[in-house]
């Protein structure tokens, strides 16, 4: 694995500290949130059939779609491939699933420490799942850099949430369309929908961290703000490398693939108390997207760039 991938999971691995050190700084807004005393039977019921109804629809429709001839059970290692953009995915999805379980656990009125696992548990259950889907798959394998990732999106969800009852860092997703699909569309997909999901050159994968929550700043603050650290990738038509491609009069197609660094501002919903104490829950799992924002990027092949709204079109 390369280094920003190893990084990352380091990173993970550190939240029980990360969670200790910010115990005495002030809780979130969205933790005034009403708890519950035990245990709201028609949610919880609600929660457990919405989420075995979730689990068996989804994994039956990617079984149709994706997942159609089934071979015996092997692993393979991708973790070289598209710059490591899947193992940040595969890290942040499991972050989302982690948090969204856990919220939804405390609103049927489930106890923190009960949700919090629960919330973990349910994230790797489904991941997990789809690795094994992928073991039995023509041209995938099970992957173990992608379960290593699916632990770590878990472990920055569980740890921060054991340590501290907050969220001080959390992943968030961003996408834009880009100028490759077109050449791989079976790879990099031919709807936008289906792009967002296979195109690694137009997603974007953010390490928000709320400034309020490390930094001793006053009740004047803006407890909101946050700043997010990007990482996207360029260039990429296929996994490992770029197979050959030539246009219409013979001539040979390059892409230059290098990664993308990115810093830029954003703003912690889940800390503005204006919601209903129910929607003001699950807040920070809705806000799992990336607000527009202006960003400063670097890259080794265009150096420095400032984006003043919107990332531009690659």
């Amino acid at each position: 694995m390369k280094y920003p991938f190893r990084a990352f999971v380091w990173l993970c691995l550190c939240t029980l500290l990360v969670g200790q050190s910010v115990r005495a700084q002030p809780l979130p807004v969205a933790s005034a949130v009403p708890e519950a005393t035990g245990i709201r039977q028609g949610r919880f019921i609600g929660v457990l059939v919405g989420t075995a109804a979730f689990y068996t629809i989804t994994l039956l429709m990617l079984r149709k779609q994706w997942y159609k001839k089934k071979v015996p059970f092997h692993a393979f290692n991708d973790n070289r491939e598209w710059l490591q953009m899947d193992k940040v995915g595969h890290a942040a999805t499991a972050y989302c699933m982690s948090r969204g379980g856990y919220e939804l656990m405390r609103w049927s009125g489930v106890n923190e420490q009960t949700s919090i696992l629960t919330g973990g548990l349910l994230a790797l259950l489904f991941q997990t799942t789809l690795e094994v889907y992928d073991g039995h798959s023509e041209g995938w394998g099970f992957s173990k850099g992608d379960m290593l990732a699916n632990a770590a999106g878990t472990a920055l969800f569980m740890g921060q949430q054991y340590g501290s009852g907050q969220q001080v860092v959390s992943l968030k997703y961003g996408f834009r369309k880009t100028i490759f699909p077109p050449f791989r569309p079976n790879v990099l997909g031919k709807t936008t929908g289906v792009q967002m999901l296979k195109d690694y050159n137009g997603q974007q994968y953010w390490l928000s961290v709320n400034l309020a929550s490390i930094l001793p700043v006053g009740p004047s603050f803006p407890r909101w703000l946050n700043i997010d650290v990007g990482y996207s990738g360029s260039g990429m038509i296929g996994g490992h490398e770029n197979p050959p491609l030539v246009d219409s009069e013979g001539r040979s197609i390059k892409f230059e693939r290098y990664r993308q660094f990115f810093i830029s501002p954003d703003a912690d919903l889940s800390r503005i108390n204006t919601f209903s104490p129910s929607l003001q829950r699950f807040v920070g799992t809705a806000q799992f997207f990336k607000l527009p924002a202006p960003s400063l990027e670097f890259n080794r092949v265009k150096g420095i760039r400032f984006h003043p709204f919107l990332l531009p079109k690659e």
